[in-house]
């Protein structure tokens, strides 16, 4: 299966080619890449993504574009699990939240803790490793922990006590470009790519967190995306309730959106347990209950905002979701436990 992500992590790399003396656009255009594509949840191939940066490394002639791309970032590259990041009780905390729902933004890409590899007292090393066989291209690692070096930074507000870098590949410029931008050694030509980083740190609170903010990103990040082994379920739900109502509704364009063939994304969903029929009928029911209960949105809107063309449809299917119609489901939310708590309450943890 081919590793995919998502195009947002390519978010700043036009403006660094155009600083470069490129053309940001017209590189990623070559690609048949639209620039609108880095600020949508479109999906590109890892691959695809790992020849767009080598490519432009070596036309701008800066085999260091991996670390100059991860300067120009910051935690909101990882999108909605951006929050639950900022506000983690401890780094360890920020790692397990990484650890459980990083494929939401890089589906393929794992970061985990390890047991340091040279065996130091103290030291544990943060592991980075992607879906794809053997390992990933140089500017691609090199970009991807940069990045995770960055975020760490960011978190702490400041240099961590960072040990030493491994990177799998020899070194793409002067190594003295690596010890500047990581502050610390670097090893080329080792197994994994990895932060070789003090264990205190994980034990060591994140600066400003706030636990209720922690906890709703997390509700948010479950409800929305599930577990990574729906992985394949959680993108089709994201990219159809960002579509339901303002863009057809089928799985050829779900499927190009996820890179991948309509057969193919049916298999994979199969292979979860589900179908795309049954994940967009999740998508409406949802959606539907959201805006009857909690808004004064006119019930014609709401079944076009969920992908119906008439009200009589959004009707029916109220009605066998939640056992009752729109309007009685409104005029209950607005007494307090709705006729539809009891089917709202029995959807499946994690959607």
């Amino acid at each position: 299966m081919t590793a995919i992500g998502r195009a947002g992590v390519l978010r700043g790399l036009p403006a660094v080619v155009d600083r470069l003396g490129g053309d940001g656009t017209a590189l990623l255009a070559r690609f048949r890449v639209p620039g609108e594509a880095l600020d949508t949840d479109a999906m590109l191939p890892v691959r695809l993504i790992a020849r767009i940066l080598e490519t432009a490394a070596a036309e701008l002639d800066r085999p260091d574009l991996g670390l100059l791309l991860a300067e120009q970032q910051d935690t909101g590259v990882f999108g909605p699990l951006a929050p639950a990041l900022e506000n983690a009780r401890t780094f360890d905390d920020a790692l397990q939240i990484a650890t459980r729902f990083l494929f939401v933004r890089s589906p393929g890409v794992v970061v985990e803790q390890s047991d340091d590899p040279e065996a130091t007292a103290g030291v544990v090393a943060i592991v980075l490793r992607t879906g794809e066989a053997g390992p990933a291209a140089p500017q691609l690692t090199d970009y991807g922990l940069g990045l995770l070096h960055r975020v760490v930074v960011l978190l702490y507000g400041g240099r961590y006590g960072l040990r030493a870098v491994h990177l799998p590949h020899a070194p793409l410029a002067p190594v003295a470009r690596y010890v500047d931008w990581f502050g610390a050694d670097v090893r080329f030509d080792r197994p994994e790519p990895l932060l070789r980083v003090p264990s205190q740190l994980l034990r060591t609170a994140v600066p400003g967190n706030n636990p209720v903010l922690r906890e709703i990103a997390l509700d948010y990040m479950a409800s929305h995306f599930g577990e990574p082994g729906r992985a394949v379920t959680s993108q089709v739900r994201m990219l159809l309730a960002r579509s339901l109502g303002s863009a057809p509704v089928s799985i050829e364009a779900v499927a190009r959106s996820l890179a991948t063939p309509p057969r193919t994304l049916q298999r994979r969903l199969a292979a979860e347990g589900t179908t795309f029929e049954t994940v967009l009928d999740e998508v409406r029911r949802d959606t539907a209950h959201r805006l009857v209960t909690e808004t004064d949105v006119p019930l014609s809107q709401v079944a076009a905002l969920v992908g119906f063309t008439r009200q009589s449809t959004l009707t029916r299917a109220v009605h066998r979701w939640f056992g009752c119609t729109p309007r009685a489901l409104r005029k209950a939310a607005a007494r307090g436990p709705s006729c539809g708590s009891a089917g709202a309450a029995q959807r499946p943890v994690g959607w």
